[in-house]
């Protein structure tokens, strides 16, 4: 009976090494061919294939590859700091500010030519004394007496009232601008059952005038009645004649940049 040969060791395969090196070879290849073929790429899509190569490449987590965030160009990867943007000198750097003054010196002639037709109605209607307009920061302020629209102690507007803010709601359509309507009154108490104090009558009067400027054709959405009862006097309390100047209703039309503080 033959003997059995004993089985010998393989011997290790001194040239396995190569078949790693040429994989490595070929996925750098492939990897360098794909940057060269791409002039515009998808931004995820390439992150996805460079994580796959790197992780293929090293057999572990892998470093991660910045991708420029603006994959068209010479450049996929990005290799240094981004480069600054150059300031557009085509555009003054004051251009916003020169708009806006202009726009607010356009604004303030259209105010001030509003008050040139309502001084010049006072004047020719003998109730300058009355009606009395003025600018002021927040817009065109236009001051009308008690005794010009209403009654002592009343709140319903007369007949010549009606007249006169017809003809001031006429010039006041032209102009796009808010309107505030405001109610004041004097400190002297006033206690009736339509009117239990000073709050109430300057609150009615008020809005009595926004339903008369809404009727003669000004949008209701440009409109807004308040009352400050005695609490914004501009004279003394003291005299007849400073009470007087109290009980008032004034129109404020507001400059478009109170505007953003109405609520819209």
């Amino acid at each position: 009976m033959s003997r059995k040969r004993e089985h010998e060791p393989e011997k290790e395969n001194g040239e396995r090494w190569m078949l790693t090196y040429l994989d490595l070879i070929t996925l750098l290849m492939i990897f360098f061919v794909v940057l060269y073929s791409m002039s515009k790429v998808d931004t995820q899509k390439f992150q996805a294939v460079a994580e796959s190569l790197n992780k293929a490449l090293s057999g572990s987590t892998p470093a991660k590859i910045e991708i420029s965030t603006n994959p068209v160009g010479p450049s996929l990867i990005q290799t240094g700091s981004p480069p600054e943007k150059t300031p557009n000198t085509n555009t003054p750097p004051d251009a916003n500010v020169n708009a806006g003054q202009t726009n607010g010196n356009v604004e303030r002639m259209s105010l001030e030519a509003i008050k040139a037709k309502l001084d010049k109605f006072a004047a020719d209607n003998g109730i300058q004394t009355t009606l009395v307009t003025s600018i002021e920061e927040r817009g065109l302020v236009v001051s009308i007496q008690e005794t010009l629209l209403f009654e002592s102690g009343s709140a319903d507007i007369t007949a010549r009232a009606r007249d006169i803010l017809e003809k001031v709601s006429t010039v006041l359509a032209a102009a796009p601008n808010q309107i505030k309507v405001e109610g004041h009154t004097d400190n002297l108490p006033i206690r009736t059952p339509q009117f239990p104090s000073n709050w109430e009558l300057s609150v009615i009067r008020s809005t009595n005038v926004v339903q008369i400027l809404q009727r003669d054709g000004i949008p209701p959405s440009r409109l807004s009645a308040t009352g400050y009862g005695e609490y914004r006097p501009i004279s003394s309390n003291d005299t007849d004649a400073g009470r007087g100047k109290n009980r008032r209703i004034d129109l404020i039309i507001l400059h478009t940049k109170y505007e953003v503080t109405e609520p819209q």
